[in-house]
């Protein structure tokens, strides 16, 4: 009986190896687009509301001083 001989079949030990091994987790990018997306939305909404606004006009003591 040589080495190489064995009972275990080839192809079932690399599937065993292979379930063995930690699965690969990869991030979601949901998460990351959706705060985008609000972000992007409330900076509009901002900007829209500051471009819209009234002009403030406030009175300066210093216009109603005697000279």
């Amino acid at each position: 009986m040589g080495l190489r001989d064995s009972a275990l079949d080839p192809d079932e030990l690399s599937n065993a190896r292979s379930l063995l091994q930690p699965a690969v987790r990869r991030d979601r990018a949901w998460p990351a687009l959706l705060a985008a997306l609000a972000l992007a939305v409330t900076s509009v909404l901002f900007a829209s509301a500051m471009v819209l606004a009234p002009p403030v006009t406030t009175n300066h003591a210093a216009q109603g001083a005697p000279d």
